[in-house]
């Protein structure tokens, strides 16, 4: 069996339908990339189809103007039995000067399922070097903050 891809880098230039009413490429647009590259990088880690489960922590560090070069890299940090947390990073640079500034960043988690739906099982990520380690434990404690959240987001679900 072929080795599982973790990892994958979507380029392409920033095109004017992608920008918001400041003139800058809007949120949602930075946000579909994104998706677009977790999907890859979660389909290539298990050779499945996959569906994204959650999006957070996204941080907007710079706008991305029109006609840029983006790059969204995606990288698995952590596997569950059918889950992968993806680590994603989106960099843009005037393509002339290729000078690549970081513009956002965040964590995706993609689910793997078969032709019905349903979750199935994917190869587990063992991490290697000391890098890969230290973002699966930022992986676990990110699971963590997540529990937390979720239990203080359930005021917003009650009924009254």
């Amino acid at each position: 069996m072929k080795k599982p891809q973790r990892d994958v880098t979507l380029r392409f230039l920033a095109e004017p339908q992608d920008v918001n009413f400041g003139g800058k490429v809007h949120g949602g647009a930075v946000m579909k990339w994104i998706d677009l590259a977790a999907y890859a990088c979660a389909a290539g880690w298990s050779g499945r189809y996959c569906v994204t489960a959650y999006a957070g922590g996204i941080r907007f560090v710079a706008p991305i103007h029109v006609g840029s070069l983006v790059e969204v890299a995606a990288k698995v940090i952590y596997t569950g039995s059918s889950s992968m947390h993806i680590a994603l990073e989106v960099n843009a640079c005037d393509p002339k000067s290729l000078n690549r500034r970081l513009t956002t960043h965040c964590i995706v988690i993609m689910v793997a399922v078969d032709e019905t739906g349903h979750k199935i099982e994917i190869p587990k990520w063992i991490p290697e070097s000391e890098a890969d380690k230290k973002q699966h434990q930022s992986a676990l404690k990110l699971m963590e903050m997540r529990k937390q959240i979720s239990d203080e987001m359930q005021i917003y679900l009650e009924e009254e």
